[in-house]
């Protein structure tokens, strides 16, 4: 499956548009993290725990964005975007969206 942000794969020619495809997690702060970046807070840096666990929702997402896509024939997925949204208290969605396409 080829994943870009552009409109387009370059050097490919897109000889169909087969629409939205879409994934999304959402995953929820544990305790521990929430101490280490609280310390973190005090002395500042990278919140890594939090970077890991973003990191994680983003692969997450994506690779149920490529199986929607699978499921409708695709073998490219263009205009991908990321966005982020807090669903609860201490939990957050990550979505992954883009259009699927058949290239040559």
């Amino acid at each position: 499956m080829l994943l870009t942000t552009l409109e387009s794969v370059p050097g490919r020619k897109t000889v169909r548009h087969l629409g939205l495809v879409q994934g999304s997690t959402v995953r929820a702060k544990n305790v521990g993290k929430d101490i280490l970046a609280g310390f973190k807070n005090i002395v500042g840096g990278e919140l890594k725990g939090y970077t890991e666990l973003l990191q994680e929702a983003r692969q997450e997402a994506t690779n149920r964005m490529i199986q929607d896509a699978t499921k409708m024939g695709a073998n490219a997925i263009v205009n991908i975007r990321f966005g982020t949204s807090s669903i609860a208290q201490g939990a957050a969605e990550l979505f992954a969206y883009g259009t699927a396409v058949v290239v040559e």
